[in-house]
């Protein structure tokens, strides 16, 4: 299933998001530039590395500082290939501004960063012991779908479903959209925990732990209605 448009108008234009997807895009472009063992430097300097702070010696050896924490931030501004960063930055662009009118310009960007963050630690305790470096935004975004979660549980996503090869267009109510999304990390995430080659090189308790910490920020960086702009009646007819 690829998700293709939700049914949220904005109601004002998501700067932080939108600045958010250029400076991911750019940063991508720029790993472009790079040759192989010049990215594969870059993604063990910025990206998470856990054996980086569980090891020191490892770390060491490898030419790691173990005394420099950016990685659990720089990390979710870096990507690992085409596909990762299209999908990542289309999901944003779908949830991240009907949030940010929610929130606001600035407090949506530290809630972004907070989940990231937190998406970052999550996976270091859940892969204490990895030398391969976790990178992407994914964690971050996974704290926004959780705030659209709540926000808007009756909005439906527009979604993509290829069946023998063609296109269906079907729509999904949010709450199911996200929370079977939601299950299907859980699920992986545990199965990784039994068996670590498993996990197919996706950060599931990356996405858990932003999602976690979006349900427990929201509260705290939601305006109240009065803040925000409210729904004109031709705006809204078709999330009812």
């Amino acid at each position: 299933m690829f998700p293709v448009k939700d049914t949220v108008p904005s109601r004002e234009f998501p700067i932080v998001t939108w600045a958010l997807i250029i400076i991911n895009s750019l940063v991508f472009l720029f790993e472009t530039t790079l040759s192989p063992a010049e990215l594969e430097r870059l993604f063990y300097l910025f990206g998470v590395v856990p054996a980086r702070y569980s090891h020191p010696a490892w770390a060491v050896f490898f030419g790691l500082p173990v005394d420099n924490y950016w990685p659990f931030l720089t990390n979710m501004f870096l990507h690992g290939g085409w596909m990762h960063i299209i999908s990542n930055m289309w999901t944003l662009y779908l949830f991240g501004d009907n949030v940010e009118d929610r929130m606001g310009h600035g407090r949506f960007l530290l809630f972004y960063l907070l989940c990231g963050i937190s998406a970052s630690i999550t996976h270091f305790i859940f892969n204490i012991h990895s030398t391969v470096p976790a990178l992407g935004a994914s964690g971050a975004i996974a704290g926004v779908m959780a705030a659209y979660l709540i926000l808007f549980p009756a909005a439906r996503v527009i979604t993509l479903v290829p069946i023998f090869f063609l296109p269906y267009f079907i729509e999904i109510p949010a709450v199911i959209y996200i929370g079977v999304w939601f299950i299907t990390q859980l699920y992986s995430g545990a199965f990784s925990l039994i068996s670590p080659r498993a996990g197919g090189g996706i950060a599931w308790w990356a996405h858990i732990g932003g999602f976690v910490m979006g349900l427990l920020l929201l509260p705290l960086f939601k305006k109240r209605g009065a803040q925000y702009r409210r729904y004109y009646s031709d705006e809204v007819f078709d999330i009812l």
